[in-house]
């Protein structure tokens, strides 16, 4: 098994808070991330697929192809967003964490590579250079 993996970068603003919980609640639970205003990210995205390459393109999936669908499904979305008011994927009240993004990620991109000839294997998203969180789909990791 080969694994092609496409980076992508966007930036967002988010917070983390439960509505319901006082500051410091939240502060305590969230950390800087609790602050009742705003703060951005510069998210450093990074979308591995995986299978045999082709025989004469030797390719596993065109990077290309591959950056088009990660461009098309989830930077232009998310670049220069605010996560919480912005993105429709949030509008159920999840927090826009980190592993919350990576499960959306995946949803948006999973069908889209599948139809291109390959298949999704992980989707990794750096927040900080020192905190990144990996999906590997509703399975699990193969």
């Amino acid at each position: 098994m080969h694994y092609l993996t496409r980076r992508e970068t966007f930036n967002a603003a988010h917070k983390l808070a439960v509505e319901e919980w006082p500051d410091d609640r939240n502060k305590e639970v969230f950390g800087k991330c609790a602050n009742r205003n705003w703060h951005g990210h510069n998210y450093d995205l990074r979308v591995t697929v995986c299978g045999e390459p082709d025989p004469i393109t030797g390719f596993v999936m065109d990077a290309k192809v591959l950056s088009g669908i990660v461009k098309a499904e989830v930077v232009d979305q998310l670049d220069h967003s605010n996560l919480n008011l912005d993105i429709d994927w949030f509008k159920d009240g999840r927090q826009p964490t980190t592993e919350n993004l990576t499960s959306e990620i995946w949803k948006h991109l999973e069908e889209k590579i599948a139809a291109a000839g390959s298949r999704l294997y992980r989707v990794r998203l750096y927040e900080t250079e020192n905190i990144y969180a990996d999906y590997y789909g509703p399975a699990g990791r193969p």
